[in-house]
């Protein structure tokens, strides 16, 4: 006669044996879900390694190398940043690059104005709001030649306008002393827009709370744009400030255009304009890459001191 295991033995076993079975589901299950998140991981880090990792790399070995771009690399040590150092091209295209960034806090002064007009209840505000944005939103080229053609010294449309009041202008983009600011004022244009929409966010962000409490605590206006309107608007201000260094550092396309020469007496030629003259013009690619990365480490530090003083304001992006 066969004899049956207790009530109790029998459910333990059960549960024992489903158990087991349960965990062996689930390991299978999550054996599925680790390919899976494999497989969505690798298409980023593959592409991180490829496009940004490798390129770094070989950029930095390069930089020790004389290389033409297609030959063979012949590593040569330091000797490109020791020839960077005593290049004198180099400084004058630094420095060019350096004074086109007057124009940031040009563009964001006018961008921060234009927002303060175009947050008020005015008629057509939609319309002015529209034609500042179409230059962000133009091709580069195209507004580089339209300017070119602008700043023409006997039939260009901004001497024609100072004729107007009797002021004979120059030829500007000919000029060593007045093409420098004529890029300038093209750029500060070309990115107003962008910078009013966003300061044009910010404005309208402020609560109308903080405006009626100061007024009745007697500010006026200047007070209320002081104390209340610019350490609102901070945020963008601190992202605009980054963003439009690191911009200005690779000026390149107005130049390339408007001044292909790099203006009289080298006056427009900037950092990137030379990098690209030394690697695809003269074809000495280990000493252009030897100036990308001293650019990209200056920008890297303008950047880090822009974040260090963004900190010690104790103020906060996040």
């Amino acid at each position: 006669m066969a004899t049956t295991a207790p009530p109790d033995q029998a459910i333990a076993t059960w549960t024992k044996a489903d158990a087991k079975a349960s965990r062996k589901r689930n390991a299978k299950l999550h054996r599925k879900e680790y390919v899976w998140a494999a497989a969505f991981m690798a298409a980023p880090v593959i592409g991180w390694v490829a496009f940004l990792l490798f390129p770094m790399a070989f950029s930095i070995y390069a930089s020790f190398t004389n290389w033409n771009g297609i030959g063979k690399m012949k590593f040569i040590g330091v000797q490109n940043y020791v020839n960077l150092v005593s290049d004198p091209y180099f400084w004058k295209a630094l420095w060019n690059t350096v004074f086109y960034m007057i124009g940031i806090p040009i563009g964001l002064a006018l961008s921060l104005a234009l927002a303060l007009a175009l947050s008020r209840s005015i008629r057509g505000r939609t319309f002015f709001r529209t034609v500042y944005y179409i230059p962000v939103i133009s091709s580069l080229a195209a507004i580089a030649i339209l300017w070119q053609w602008a700043y023409n010294g006997d039939f260009g449309l901004v001497n024609q306008f100072l004729a107007v009041f009797g002021i004979e202008g120059p030829n500007w983009l000919m000029d060593a002393t007045w093409a420098k600011p004529a890029l300038i004022i093209m750029a500060v244009w070309k990115g107003l827009g962008y910078s009013m929409l966003l300061y044009l966010a910010a404005v309208q962000a402020v609560p109308q709370s903080l405006y009626e409490a100061a007024s009745l605590d007697g500010a006026n206006a200047w007070q209320k744009f002081r104390k209340i309107t610019l350490p609102m608007v901070r945020p963008v201000t601190f992202f605009l400030v980054v963003t439009n260094i690191i911009g200005g550092a690779m000026i390149f396309t107005e130049i390339n255009i408007m001044t292909p020469t790099g203006g009289p007496q080298w006056s427009t030629a900037s950092l990137v304009w030379y990098i690209w003259q030394k690697a695809f013009k003269n074809l000495q690619m280990g000493y252009a890459t030897s100036m990308a990365l001293v650019l990209g480490i200056l920008v890297l530090i303008v950047t880090a001191i822009q974040f260090r003083m963004n900190r010690a304001n104790n103020f906060s992006i996040d």
